[in-house]
């Protein structure tokens, strides 16, 4: 389905989660009531082959508006139960092959290939610029570079992404273009803001 395929890459892309992630995502690990705009948690990877471990992944406004909208008016067209927590938040529209694997009540999520696939497909169909292959890694090392190039701070930048170690989350900046002393004159502007409203 392609509304679901498109608001899993925006999904993927605004909260900067890895394609395993997302397609595990199920309804009850949606929490609306977290933070400023709502959180999903994820099962994340663990740093060092530790495997996996749980966090929260952020919406940001654009996120909880798109996400509730899919929610409200797409999510319950798939022939599975959309009001059960257990149910995926991106379902296949596959039936299950083998009898063993048939649990018509909560649905199977899209695999994470199957997401892969649909990118890969979207990309070479509509992307004319110089990126043409489409990839869900893409969106997460895109989102650390426009986050980071809008004035986030590498450590929120990490915190977004879910890294332990902050030079994995610089690993995924090497095509920023931000240039230090702006970011450096922005930084003491907002600070200098902060102090005189508290005063």
């Amino acid at each position: 389905m392609a509304v679901r395929d498109y608001v899993m890459a925006k999904i993927a892309y605004i909260s900067g989660v890895r394609a395993s992630e997302l397609c595990a995502v199920r309804l009850g690990d949606i929490h609306w009531e977290l933070g400023q705009w709502g959180r999903f948690v994820v099962q994340g990877k663990g740093a060092g082959g530790s495997g996996k471990r749980e966090r929260q992944a952020y919406l940001f406004a654009e996120g909880r508006e798109l996400l509730w909208w899919y929610i409200e008016d797409v999510r319950g067209l798939f022939s599975d139960d959309a009001r059960d927590p257990a149910a995926p938040l991106f379902p296949s529209e596959r039936r299950p092959r083998a009898v063993a694997d048939l649990n018509i009540a909560l649905g199977m999520p899209v695999r994470p290939d199957a997401f892969r696939k649909a990118l890969k497909t979207a990309g070479s169909l509509y992307l004319p610029g110089p990126v043409t292959c489409l990839f869900p890694h893409l969106l997460r090392h895109a989102r650390a570079t426009h986050l980071y190039e809008s004035g986030m701070a590498l450590w929120d930048v990490q915190k977004v992404l879910g890294h332990i170690w902050a030079s994995t989350t610089v690993g995924y900046l090497s095509t920023v273009q931000a240039d230090p002393e702006l970011a450096s004159l922005q930084s003491a502007r907002r600070a200098v803001r902060r102090l005189s409203m508290e005063a």
